[in-house]
C-alpha cells in the first residue's frame, strides 16, 4: 500500500467554511476517490496550514492519474479555490507529494 501526503493553506477566516464543505463532500467526489483506490483519507490543520494523507490501494500513480483526468476533481478544485490555496504539480495535476522521512508500522 503506497501512502501519499500533501499540504496546502486555508485562507484567513475560511477554516469553518473549509470544514463545512468537507462535511458535505459531494457523493460523486467520494465515489471518484474510491475508484482511484484512495482510502483512509484524512486532513488535519494547524493554524492556516492543511496536511492531507491517504493510502493508495492501486498505487500513487493510478490515484494521481485518475484524479488528473476527472472533471469532478476539476469542479471540486474550482469550488474550493476561494477557501484554500494549493500549488498543483504541473506534471500530475495533483497536489505535490510530500517526501516521507519516517515510517513506523
Amino acid at each position: 500500500m503506497e501512502r501519499y501526503a500533501w499540504k496546502a493553506l486555508v485562507k484567513e477566516g475560511k477554516l469553518a467554511e473549509y470544514k463545512q464543505r468537507h462535511d458535505n463532500i459531494w457523493p460523486e467526489m467520494k465515489e471518484l476517490l474510491k475508484s482511484a483506490g484512495i482510502k483512509n483519507y484524512t486532513i488535519w490543520n494547524v493554524g492556516n496550514e492543511l496536511f492531507g494523507y491517504y493510502e493508495c490501494e492501486k498505487g500513487i500513480d493510478f490515484a494521481a492519474k485518475t484524479q488528473a483526468q476527472s472533471e469532478i476533481v476539476d469542479r471540486w478544485n474550482e469550488y474550493m479555490k476561494d477557501v484554500m490555496t494549493m500549488e498543483m504539480d504541473p506534471e500530475t495535476g495533483a497536489q505535490p507529494k510530500l517526501t516521507q522521512v519516517f515510517f513506523l508500522e
